[in-house]
């Protein structure tokens, strides 16, 4: 079972943390966190709130807090490790200020590079798979969730567009979804009957595998959040408050893991197909 993805970002802010309270006492003579907090302007409380990982920290308050340790050489370094922790996890409530296109857009670096893709989601059809009509309708359940004044139709034509990635000749798919997933009805019975249809044609496709994880199956895990794995290398876990981007090798290989086990009990080829339309038939009973 895969860690919580919180647990890499967390370990993340917590080496930023440990690097600066070493830095306060390795001050001689020793320099006390209320001196510390004093000499930098700040509450008391501040530093040992950033020295137990429960407050975070901005540039400037790393460079105060090295200049007051005598430690301004390790400044860049530190403010370094901290932003890769602080982009490890992302706020949805943050990233969405720039409109749901931007965040669209910020998936195609990443994207363009991957050769392997694999895919579980739990509960919804995977976006790459996805026709633009139940695009559209999963970004207006987003943006009304969120209570965004948001910009649904372009961000849905810069998804639709990333799917010409399914047909780049050196890539290869596995997708991973439950069947719960096929029959949960987002929008119009005509509108699911088309993506469900366009399922069964991208399943036959060579450098694609669709993976159907039955209702009934025996499980090894109960499902988990949906994440995608680029190259078995990084990870990205959506969860209704953040992205998180994992790189840790240790996290990764559990998320893979977690994925081979999924992969395991579903049904692929025929069987998934059979599923598919299954859910398809069962539409408006």
């Amino acid at each position: 079972m895969a860690a919580h993805p919180s647990s890499s970002v967390q370990a993340a802010r917590e080496a930023v943390a440990g690097r600066l309270r070493d830095m306060r006492l390795d001050v001689v003579p020793r320099l006390t966190a209320r001196a510390l907090a004093s000499a930098c302007g700040w509450h008391e409380s501040k530093v040992s709130k950033i020295e137990a990982g429960k407050q975070g920290v901005s540039d400037d308050d790393i460079r105060a807090w090295c200049r007051v340790c005598g430690t301004e050489e390790q400044a860049d370094g530190v403010i370094r490790l901290n932003r890769r922790a602080d982009k490890s996890y992302v706020e949805w409530r943050r990233a969405m200020r720039g409109g749901l296109t931007n965040v669209q857009d910020s998936f195609t670096p990443l994207w363009s590079r991957t050769r392997h893709f694999k895919v579980y989601e739990p509960g919804v059809i995977p976006g790459l798979c996805q026709t633009a009509a139940y695009g559209k309708a999963i970004l207006d359940v987003v943006a009304r969730f969120y209570r965004l004044a948001a910009d649904v139709e372009e961000a849905a034509a810069a998804r639709a567009e990333r799917t010409r990635l399914l047909a780049e000749h050196g890539r290869r798919f596995a997708f991973l979804v439950e069947e719960t997933a096929l029959r949960s009805r987002i929008g119009a019975p005509e509108m699911m009957a088309e993506q469900l249809g366009h399922l069964l044609t991208i399943a036959v496709q060579p450098n694609i595998t669709f993976g159907v994880i039955p209702m009934n199956a025996e499980r090894p895990l109960y499902p988990v959040e949906g994440f995608w794995i680029y190259d078995d290398a990084e990870v990205l876990v959506e969860t209704v408050s953040a992205q998180l981007n994992i790189v840790d090798f240790h996290e990764v290989r559990l998320y893979v893991q977690t994925f081979e086990e999924l992969a395991a009990i579903a049904a692929f080829g025929a069987e998934a197909r059979a599923l598919i339309a299954d859910a398809l038939t069962t539409l408006d009973a």
